[in-house]
């Protein structure tokens, strides 16, 4: 208070004594206003409203784009890893959940007669351990195949930003009465 008054008696002074004060003079006052002093958390203390933007990006999922299981005889069954699938969550939610599937179409080798076919009905995915980033729990069920896509690994109680890394095993269970071949087919996998 004794700044403000002190201010005020010489803004007076120099008023009684018929001298104009000059622009640099008020310039000083009116910043005077808007300051505080270190230490002093009175009703002018200045505030700065700062701003920015948190970005959000997509959920997206990544695997190979072909493996080779390996060879086995009719009868038996032939697995090996698919390799790493991933699925990344950008979209930086509050309360982030996601859904990975997966579907197949038939295995068939050379004209895909009967015998020439393995359903992919015979053929089991198993996500095995997951890895994650951020805050999410993923959960992975085994699942045999088929032409309709079904939950591999679920992802609950996210928050933010997060991803989930597995190695899934397809294990194919050839029919005893299965032809020779190099058989082939279509798995599917996606993230909604």
């Amino acid at each position: 208070m004794r700044k403000v008054l002190g201010l005020g008696l010489t803004a007076a002074a120099i008023i009684s004594t018929g001298l104009t004060p000059t622009a640099g003079w008020a310039a000083v006052t009116n910043a005077a206003a808007h300051t505080s002093v270190a230490g002093d958390p009175s009703p002018g203390d200045p505030d700065t409203t700062v701003t920015f933007t948190v970005t959000t990006g997509a959920l997206a999922m990544t695997a190979p784009v072909s493996v080779n299981l390996g060879s086995g005889a009719p009868g038996t069954t032939i697995s090996g890893s698919l390799g790493t699938v991933t699925v990344t969550d950008d979209r930086a939610l509050l309360s982030a959940t996601w859904t990975a599937t997966a579907s197949s179409t038939d295995f068939t080798t050379g004209g895909a007669t009967g015998n020439e076919t393995i359903p992919a009905g015979d053929v089991t995915y198993t996500p095995g351990a997951i890895t994650t980033t951020g805050n999410i729990t993923a959960t992975g069920t085994t699942v045999t195949l088929s032409s309709a896509s079904q939950t591999t690994v679920s992802g609950t109680a996210g928050v933010g930003n997060n991803t989930a890394t597995w190695d899934p095993t397809l294990a194919v269970a050839v029919p005893a009465a299965a032809v020779a071949g190099l058989y082939a087919g279509t798995l599917t996998q996606s993230a909604a």
